[in-house]
């Protein structure tokens, strides 16, 4: 219990301090109840200046006889005096870190029981400060009311102290020695502990006496006014076999000190938490083998996050970090609650999170150069495919330029690789006066490889075409030259035609290509299907057979690769072969091969919509308009 000189008790008996004729009241008054050690957390150092004596010399204009009779009067430090004797009441003693020449003379000291304790190192006071000699000697015991914050919180108490050269237990402590009547003890374990015991109570502290406070919260039912016990409204129940603390708790007063929980509570009841700590068992130990143990989870923490977090993304990075970080929280609570150990984790997490930060610095920053890296590579590589794009499309003709004063035929063609460079190619040129050799192929695959290739198919067909007249031998020859070449096993689909433009005369070959369609100006669209052949590298000395078709005047032709048929929409559909007749049917049976192509190719981007597109799309549309004779 806590006897509390509160703002109640202020308000209704004035001022502190106290005449101690009213302080001897309140001890009388608790010792009547017969408590098993009442604890004052108080000090008496001075006479008191309303003893009788006192008064008579301070008053002026007393008579003799009154000063006389005054000074005859017992003193207010007897009558508190009186009160302690013969009760088990311990009395404050304060370290200080210089002598106070008012005492001189060392305090009374509790009996005392060292076992191995040559390693004891306690907190030493040169001087102290207690109560009047008077009333020090009525006392049962003496105890320590001195502790050293931490920063300004209290996180632990002096157990023991050395006061000059005697040993001087807590006030706390000396309470239950006067409680229980035994000796104090203490005993030696290792190099930085030491137990302090009272009976069969065993205190945990480290060498230099201090122990850590486990402090609980505020609980208001211990305190009780010192206006109501002096009132008599305290049943003496309420005090028996109790350990009672007096002090003072009044706001004025400055008796608050911070603890580890962040409450300001007032210094008496640190005392009476250290009780119930006692009584319940429930100490806190920080042992030296502590701090091996957190520079190990330092070390494990921070080399485990230096070597894993530069493998990780950051995603992972942050949720490792997290990992050890609740790894790291939840051991040092477990070690807390489960056995009362004090597992510093906060100085492995710092250090841990400053290796993290300085480790995900570094990590992002690589990953920073190398996106820079990335993307001037990218940006180099763009160039070089819009470069290989611009050569790629200048090695195709332009027919409709090549060709533009030809009055005895039209010829037009388009590629649109689905990426910077494709496959696909087309060519035209004329063989001799009055031939024109035209082609559409379209290279397996898509992309620089199928770029590269498509470039060497032409140019051997183009050299093949000039060395032979039939064909099927053209085809027969550019396969087994393009053969040769081929070490990535590709292969190329082709449709070759040979026009004699004098008679409109059409030989051509398929080396499985989309057959082409063909209307005449009175006629219906059809295809000019034939059996021809496999894709050229795929059958090594096939020989492919040729077609003939004899074009009527105006009559038109249109090759197309499957970039067309196979053009997909963002649903999935293909345009399909379908679609495209279609369109080709409805064109005027007079149309330019231009206009051919612009009708076809806005036909599939509507189809297409805003998809990507899935393909190389090549056209080749040629229309024979009749003999220069004829026309």
């Amino acid at each position: 219990m806590v006897v509390a000189i509160d703002e109640a008790a202020l308000e209704r008996y004035g001022q502190w301090p106290w005449p101690r004729t009213r302080v001897a009241e309140l001890i009388g008054r608790i010792g009547a109840a017969r408590p098993a050690a009442i604890g004052v957390d108080l000090l008496f150092p001075e006479p008191d200046r309303f003893s009788p004596s006192a008064v008579a010399e301070e008053v002026q204009g007393l008579s003799a006889d009154v000063a006389r009779r005054l000074r005859a009067l017992p003193s207010n430090d007897a009558a508190l005096a009186a009160a302690i004797r013969g009760q088990p009441v311990v009395l404050g003693v304060a370290g200080l870190e210089a002598r106070d020449p008012r005492f001189s003379r060392q305090p009374a000291a509790p009996p005392l029981l060292l076992r191995r304790a040559q390693d004891l190192r306690l907190r030493h006071f040169p001087g102290h400060l207690q109560s009047l000699p008077q009333i020090d000697q009525a006392a049962a015991g003496r105890g320590l009311l001195s502790v050293d914050p931490e920063s300004s919180v209290i996180r632990r108490a002096l157990a023991v102290a050395q006061l000059g050269d005697v040993v001087l237990p807590a006030l706390s402590l000396e309470m239950l020695r006067v409680a229980i009547g035994a000796p104090l003890s203490i005993s030696g374990r290792g190099s930085d502990a030491i137990e302090v015991g009272i009976g069969d109570v065993a205190i945990p502290a480290h060498a230099d006496g201090r122990f850590w406070i486990r402090y609980g919260p505020h609980d208001p039912a211990r305190f009780v006014s010192a206006a109501q016990v002096l009132s008599g409204g305290v049943p003496a129940a309420q005090f028996e076999q109790k350990l009672v603390l007096v002090g003072v708790t009044g706001l004025g007063l400055l008796d608050y000190q911070t603890t580890a929980l962040g409450d300001r509570v007032p210094g008496v009841e640190i005392h009476a938490q250290i009780l119930e700590q006692i009584f319940e068992g429930e100490f806190l130990r920080r042992p030296a083998g502590l701090r091996t143990l957190e520079l190990a989870l330092l070390a494990t923490a921070t080399l485990m996050l230096a070597f894993t977090v530069p493998t990780l993304g950051v995603g992972a990075s942050l949720g490792l970090y997290a990992l050890a970080m609740a790894l790291l929280a939840g051991l040092g609570l477990e070690g807390f609650l489960a056995e009362g150990l004090l597992i510093d984790v906060a100085w492995p997490a710092i250090g841990a999170t400053m290796v993290f930060g300085v480790v995900l610095a570094g990590a992002l920053s690589e990953a920073d150069a190398q996106r820079r890296a990335l993307r001037e590579q990218a940006a180099r590589v763009a160039g070089e495919l819009e470069s290989a794009r611009r050569i790629q499309m200048g090695l195709l003709p332009s027919p409709r330029a090549l060709f533009a004063g030809e009055p005895r035929f039209g010829i037009d063609a388009l590629l649109e690789p689905a990426r910077t460079v494709g496959g696909d190619f087309y060519d035209c040129f004329m063989v001799g006066p009055d031939r024109l050799f035209f082609v559409v192929a379209d290279v397996s695959g898509k992309g620089l490889p199928a770029s590269l290739f498509m470039a060497l198919s032409k140019t051997l067909l183009k050299s093949a075409a000039r060395r032979v007249d039939d064909i099927g031998a053209l085809m027969a020859r550019a396969n087994a030259e393009v053969s040769s070449e081929n070490p990535e096993s590709l292969f190329i689909t082709a449709f070759a035609g040979l026009l004699d433009v004098r008679t409109g005369k059409l030989q051509f070959c398929n080396a499985g290509h989309e057959p082409p369609f063909a209307r005449a100006p009175e006629g219906a669209l059809e295809r000019l299907v034939h059996e021809g052949g496999p894709p050229l590298c795929v059958l090594e000395g096939f020989e492919y057979p040729l077609a003939e078709h004899t074009l009527a005047p105006g009559e038109w032709v249109c090759v197309v690769t499957d970039g067309v048929t196979e053009a997909m929409n963002a649903a999935g559909e293909l345009y399909g072969a379908g679609r495209l007749q279609a369109v080709l049917r409805s064109l005027p049976a007079e149309v330019e091969p231009n206009a051919m192509l612009a009708a076809v190719r806005a036909d599939v981007a509507r189809f297409v919509g805003e998809a990507e597109p899935s393909d190389d799309l090549t056209l080749l549309c040629l229309r024979w308009r009749g003999a220069a004779s004829e026309r």
